[in-house]
């Protein structure tokens, strides 16, 4: 297969590609996370090892993780609250979520839902105009496999590329039955959700 132009905003398309795999991996927990501001940061502290990490990491001063630490300061502005969850939750039960994608790279699979313009390469006679539409498509574990490649830098292809093919062959082609030559782009993601 002839390797596509990536278009001017596929790193953002790959950004909310990314966002929506880490989503999926946090939402079947065995346990939540911490639910008060103190737990949070003693477990972030936990893992990053020293307050300056965490500051740095939530982008705030050395000074205020201490005083959250010890419960000095209660109720951090909603920004920082927001940027102290995905923090805890960017970490929360490495094991369970590397079992999940494992499972799904074996055996399960993944369903993708987006609305994103699709664009197509096609015979002569047939219209190429690019449009959106909203879709709904179960991939196999093939594409699941190497889609968590791609988002962790461990393949040459981009999230966009993987999902992309998938749709072509799986919906677009239906596995092979039709629409032979047919080559899809799938840019200007206005939204994207992955369940595995």
């Amino acid at each position: 297969m002839a390797r596509r132009i990536r278009p001017t905003n596929a790193d953002r398309d790959d950004a909310l590609i990314g966002e929506a795999v880490e989503r999926a991996s946090q939402e079947k927990f065995t346990r939540e996370p911490p639910s008060t501001l103190q737990g949070r940061i003693n477990f972030l502290l936990r893992q990053l090892k020293t307050t300056k990490a965490v500051a740095a990491e939530l982008g705030i001063s050395q000074r205020s993780v201490e005083r959250y630490r010890k419960g000095e300061r209660k109720h951090p502005p909603k920004a920082i609250t927001d940027r102290i969850n995905a923090a805890v939750r960017a970490r929360w039960q490495p094991r369970v979520r590397s079992q999940r994608q494992k499972r799904a790279a074996a055996t399960g699979g993944i369903t993708v839902e987006t609305r994103a313009r699709f664009g197509y390469d096609a015979p002569g006679g047939t219209t190429d105009d690019g449009r959106f539409r909203r879709l709904t498509v179960r991939l196999p574990a093939s594409y699941a496999r190497r889609l968590f490649d791609a988002q962790q830098g461990r393949s040459t292809e981009s999230p966009n590329e993987v999902i992309a093919e998938g749709f072509q062959e799986h919906y677009f082609k239906d596995n092979g039955h039709r629409a032979d030559h047919l080559e899809v782009e799938f840019t200007d993601i206005d939204y994207i959700d992955v369940e595995y």
